[in-house]
């Protein structure tokens, strides 16, 4: 069975690069400490978030870019190319740790409203920065402000596993990652995040791969989405609406039949094994999402949309940066005053941040350097102006008179038989 990517396109699916663009904007608005935004962010009315949003895009992402390199290059090859993929993520969050740590420390020195290193609880790795520097380099700690990348990294790791999977059946690749989910929910395949105590990373790869390759699944062919059918869309709404008072805090903190049946579904939404109704729910959104833009998906190729498809574009860019950027907007809030002016100032000067990036990013992906000139027209001779030049009809267009040569001039070249009747005369 080819397992070819059947959505292989000469041209990227914009609706992949809006929804990872739109989550990137929401990730940051999570991250800016104490950001009012947050409340209105889908982590606030059900239990799947932007997480889900980024983890199955990269998957979906992941089958385009290398699931055909396993197919077309053979397996060794396309184990190279998740491997160097994920020597980018690795290296991506050493430098995301170090450039945020550089940032409140900055913060800490001198602005010095706050402590800024223990409220990411970094004062670990500053009083022993040798034994931390070995434990970050090693991924053995995982602050919880640094713990999407490692995940991701974990996940790439486990493509060549699967696609050998898939060979036999792809069916058999789905009910790994299903049964590898099922035994972590169980067992709990907990990595260690801190040298200093027993506390896991905050995303488990082992969970989080479920979601990652369902988006993968999809853009793999392995399975298909359903069509639209109004039976499907109403199931589908009914459960999303049902999750909101599950989740939305003035509802269920409130309301004691709520909260009691929030309280049993918690097995459901727990983040770091990736809960069985965080699954649930963003399939139902994505379902929802996908009849809703089905026959429409030109509306994204919108001049409005084009900032938010462009971040969606070079995601990795922007992640880090709006990481970064998270906490030296929570830093100028500090000094500016927390007026809702002030996070309008915050939160929109990130999101012009994080397009600047994305756009700068894309720039220099492209190599512009390396685009071959554009062949120039033949130019047509003119001539100089000093020249008159005759026009029809006119004084200038009568002939010149010929001087008339001086000296002996050489004999024409004349035909031989009128040459001989010349001699004769």
């Amino acid at each position: 069975m080819s397992q070819t990517p059947s959505r292989e396109r000469s041209e990227r699916d914009v609706r992949l690069d809006f929804f990872r663009g739109l989550a990137m904007f929401i990730i940051f608005i999570a991250h800016v400490p104490a950001n009012p935004w947050g409340r209105f962010i889908p982590a606030k009315f059900g239990p799947s978030d932007a997480t889900e949003i980024f983890v199955f895009c990269s998957g979906f992402a992941s089958a385009l870019a290398f699931g055909s390199v396993f197919v077309k290059r053979g397996f060794f090859l396309g184990a190279a190319r998740i491997i160097f993929r994920a020597w980018q993520i690795y290296w991506a969050h050493i430098c995301l740790f170090l450039m945020t740590a550089s940032v409140v420390v900055l913060g800490t020195e001198y602005i010095a409203i706050k402590d800024y290193i223990g409220r990411l609880n970094l004062h670990y790795f500053f009083d022993d920065p040798a034994k931390g520097v070995v434990h970050l380099l090693t991924l053995t700690y995982v602050p919880n402000y640094f713990d999407i990348l490692p995940m991701y990294f974990g996940v790439l790791m486990m493509i060549p596993l699967v696609m050998a999977l898939s060979r036999v059946h792809p069916w058999l690749a789905m009910g790994f990652c299903l049964a590898l989910w099922s035994l972590n929910m169980a067992l709990g395949f907990n990595l260690p995040a801190e040298w200093w105590s027993d506390r896991p990373w905050f995303f488990n790869p082992f969970g989080w791969q479920l979601i990652f390759f369902t988006g993968f699944a999809f853009a793999s062919g392995w399975i298909r989405p359903p069509a639209p059918n109004k039976w499907l869309i109403g199931l589908a709404l009914a459960f999303v609406l049902f999750m909101i008072p599950m989740k939305y805090g003035p509802i269920w903190k409130n309301v004691e039949v709520i909260n009691a049946m929030s309280y049993s579904l918690l097995w459901g939404f727990q983040k770091t094994d990736f809960g069985f109704l965080r699954w649930v729910h963003f399939l139902a959104l994505a379902y929802l999402a996908l009849c809703l833009l089905s026959g429409r998906e030109q509306v994204l190729k919108a001049a409005a949309f084009k900032p938010i498809v462009k971040v969606g574009q070079q995601a990795l860019a922007v992640f880090v940066t709006s990481m970064v950027a998270a906490q030296a907007g929570g830093m100028l809030l500090d000094v500016m005053g927390r007026d809702p002016l002030d996070f309008l100032v915050v939160n929109l000067g990130g999101f012009a941040l994080l397009i600047a990036v994305a756009y700068t990013v894309g720039f220099f992906k492209s190599a512009p350097w390396q685009r071959k000139p554009q062949p120039q027209p033949p130019r047509l001779e003119v001539a100089p102006a000093s020249v008159p030049v005759a026009e029809p009809g006119g004084e200038d267009s009568k002939p010149e008179p010929t001087a008339k040569p001086v000296g002996p001039q050489p004999t024409p070249l004349i035909p031989a038989a009128r040459r001989r009747q010349h001699q004769r005369r």
